[in-house]
């Protein structure tokens, strides 16, 4: 049975109508670690359900699974006492956000958290959207696969990054797949696949070293294939743009071309002088200078959290995995930094938006795994802007005024050897889908048009 087949089977029966159906309801606490007792992990068992069928031998047998999230209610139970009991330290000896996340910023947030927050509203948004798991190179990796009715569509592997996941997405899943709906043409139309990075929200967690971003771009290529995407493109920020870039490099036959809003382009003697602490060259132009500045700030003053997981991620996810309170503050403390909004990422993120998204880290307690992403990465060397030699893949990049770095288009032109396409925009930041979703999607589609 065909993951079309199998998709339109569940969805004909959600309306009603007869039809074989092959069901599967995947807890998330098949990937998590078990910490309720064993009444709750016998609910947390993955369980299948499957009606009669015309083609019921293969049931078992299919490599794509159907997934939905049912967190149990003891989970849920156990974070809001775990946030009633946090112990707080004292306000911090400055005025601003010097020393990290201010005790009066967090306060509000983690009290709507602890009493207000619903998850199963969040839930509900993901179990709207056809989710799926399925095994790649021994581990499970979850993805939302959304086909649009636009049968002309462009298949698009969208990868989140970090502190962030599939909820980052969400805004624009409709927006590309059904763009008649928002202002756009029917030649618009993504195909979109949206996977849980390795150790992320629902994918599985690497267990031995090696899932660094050269695999992890590998394994999404064979899900691109797996899926019957022959030719497709790739999009991304953050771990997404290293992994687009990566398969811009691999360049395996269907990638059609790439879309990046954090572009690896710094090159290494740019590098050499971010790292002696040397003064920005005279003669760079304005832009570079721009750039150069970035980079300092964030080497000189914000690569803390980075250096931990680049080098004791297990150390750090001690207190990610026990404390709700020490994962959001972490986590938050990038929101506030690289969100374009002045410090206030109420600004353009609502308290859901992040909440949504550190809940589900927490639920599926991937704090740990999800830094160790970064302990894989470094033991290949280089950093998130080293500068890519792309030769062939045609690359379109977009440049959010609040992104860590705002790369110049001549490092652009030295990286990427066929640009297709750059643009600076007057807002956004790192998270641009979840913060400028309209602008994100305009990007997109101008992006790849060429392409189509």
């Amino acid at each position: 049975m065909s993951l079309e087949k199998i998709w339109r089977s569940r969805a004909r029966n959600r309306n009603g109508v007869a039809g074989p159906a092959v069901a599967l309801t995947a807890s998330l606490f098949v990937f998590a670690n078990p910490a309720y007792g064993d009444t709750q992990m016998t609910a947390a068992t993955t369980r299948y359900t499957a009606a009669t069928s015309a083609e019921p031998a293969e049931a078992d047998d299919i490599a794509i699974r159907p997934f939905r999230s049912e967190v149990p209610q003891a989970a849920l139970d156990d974070l809001r006492r775990r946030i009633t009991a946090t112990r707080w330290p004292e306000r911090e000896t400055v005025d601003d956000f010097s020393q990290g996340v201010q005790l009066e910023k967090l306060k509000p947030l983690v009290d709507y958290w602890g009493t207000a927050y619903d998850w199963r509203r969040a839930e509900a948004k993901l179990n709207a959207l056809p989710q799926f798991v399925t095994d790649i190179d021994g581990l499970k990796i979850h993805f939302i696969h959304v086909r649009s009715r636009h049968p002309d569509a462009m298949p698009l592997l969208m990868t989140h990054g970090w502190p962030g996941s599939v909820f980052e997405m969400l805004k624009v899943v409709d927006p590309l797949t059904n763009p008649t709906a928002h202002g756009g043409r029917a030649e618009d139309a993504f195909h979109l696949v949206l996977p849980s990075y390795p150790g992320y929200g629902f994918s599985g967690k690497p267990q031995a070293a090696g899932w660094g971003p050269d695999q992890v771009a590998r394994a999404f290529h064979e899900l691109m294939l797996r899926l019957g995407h022959k030719q497709y493109v790739s999009q991304g920020g953050d771990w997404g743009a290293i992994i687009s870039e990566l398969l811009a490099v691999q360049a395996p036959d269907g990638l059609l071309g790439i879309h990046i809003n954090m572009p690896g382009t710094v090159p290494p003697n740019v590098l050499r002088l971010i790292r002696n602490r040397d003064p920005v060259p005279s003669n760079f132009s304005e832009e570079e200078k721009v750039a150069f500045a970035g980079l300092e700030y964030f080497y000189g003053k914000g690569f803390g959290y980075a250096e931990m997981m680049n080098t004791r991620p297990q150390t750090l996810g001690y207190a990610l995995a026990d404390s709700p309170v020490g994962m959001l503050a972490f986590y938050y403390d990038k929101f506030t930094e690289w969100t374009y909004s002045d410090g206030e990422p109420e600004n353009v993120l609502t308290r859901d938006d992040m909440l949504d998204n550190v809940t589900l880290y927490w639920l599926t307690n991937t704090g740990t795994s999800s830094s160790r992403s970064y302990w894989d990465a470094a033991q290949g060397g280089g950093g998130p802007f080293n500068a890519f030699d792309i030769q062939k893949v045609p690359v379109a990049v977009t440049i959010f005024p609040g992104e860590i770095y705002r790369a110049p288009r001549s490092w652009g032109e030295q990286s990427f050897k066929n640009l297709i396409y750059w643009n600076e925009v007057d807002k956004g930041g790192h998270f641009a889908a979840f913060e400028e979703p309209q602008l994100f999607v305009d990007e997109l589609r101008a992006a790849f048009k060429p392409l189509r």
